[in-house]
């Protein structure tokens, strides 16, 4: 049976994120009055504590945990210990506190890049324990994957209803575009906007080229995640992509189109290219749920460009000093 969110006190961690603001907005969508949106600033749920006194605040009977440490290729690799140490004591003890204090239902958000390395394409959610996951991204991706064991033991132990959605790569306005931190789409965005207005004769892209991912924009995520809160209350974790798959190489290419970059792309294969393909069988969500994405990837690339080149105007324009 569906449950009627409009009459349940809905908690989301990382509320106020990229993603964050999306579910809050779908949920408000469905009917949703009573949301608590935990803000890093206020609970660390690194620290237990932090984890107890917010669902003591927020009463739930529902958790979207989507909080977490995230970051491009780079960020991974400089990072490793505190990507897994962050990412795994939020999620465990965060579970633990919502099983104590009788929660009735958490969507514990894992990755994509908890699959293995080397999976058959597409992906599909048995291939999840064939083998190890990609290096620069496995300290994070197990980190998250520890949420499935947790959720199904607690299901097992306690008959705590735990779910583990697993969301492709993400994108749309809002992003996260710093170079330091950001992933591949806003990070490839940033350059060639970048390069265009400087008149760059190239622009250096990680890796060879060869390498594939999918990609899901930002709102068909937080649709899918509301319905997965709603209507999924199965032990076995459920894929939420697009089905679509772009190398990078392409998806450069692209990018350099819709930005209206006309210079050099150079492929630096020195740089790691990361999983060498991601692609998901999204069948599960379809048939569960009823869960397609529903936009277009030109489209949904062109709405991020444009959202980056407005925001970059107004930050630009705020930091001309005025006459006085």
């Amino acid at each position: 049976m569906a449950l009627d969110l409009s009459t349940q006190r809905i908690m989301v961690t990382g509320g106020s994120g990229f993603l964050g603001k999306r579910v809050v907005a779908q949920l408000r969508e469905r009917g949703a009055r009573d949301i608590f949106v935990v803000r890093q600033a206020e609970y660390n749920l690194v620290d237990r504590v932090a984890c107890r006194r917010a669902i003591q605040d927020a009463r739930p009977d529902v958790i979207v945990h989507l909080a977490a440490v995230v970051g491009g290729i780079g960020a991974n690799r400089e990072n490793p210990g505190s990507f897994f140490f962050d990412n795994l004591m939020m999620g465990v003890q965060l579970m633990e506190e919502a099983r104590l204090a009788g929660v009735r239902k958490l969507v514990a958000t894992g990755t994509i890049c908890a699959y293995p390395k080397f999976t058959p394409i597409p992906f599909h959610e048995d291939d999840l324990w064939s083998g190890y996951p990609e290096e620069t991204n496995a300290p994070y991706g197990l980190a998250k994957k520890m949420l499935l064991v947790q959720a199904q033991a607690y299901r097992q132990q306690y008959g705590f209803n735990a779910v583990f959605p697993l969301p492709v790569n993400l994108y749309g306005p809002g992003d996260n575009f710093d170079p330091d931190s950001s992933h591949v789409i806003p990070a490839l965005i940033k350059k060639c906007v970048d390069a265009r207005d400087a008149g760059a004769p190239a622009i250096e892209v990680w890796g060879d080229g060869s390498a594939s991912r999918e990609f899901l924009y930002v709102d068909d995520a937080a649709e899918g995640l509301v319905a997965i809160a709603e209507r999924y209350d199965s032990p076995e974790p459920i894929n939420l992509g697009s089905g679509q798959e772009i190398t990078i190489r392409d998806l450069i290419r692209l990018i350099a189109e819709l930005t209206g970059y006309t210079g050099r792309i150079e492929f630096d294969p020195s740089k790691p290219n990361g999983q060498p393909r991601r692609c998901l069988d999204v069948s599960r969500a379809e048939r569960e749920l009823g869960f397609r994405a529903r936009t277009d990837f030109r489209s949904g690339l062109r709405q991020t460009i444009a959202w980056y080149e407005q925001s970059r105007q107004a930050a630009l324009a705020s930091a001309v000093p005025t006459a006085g």
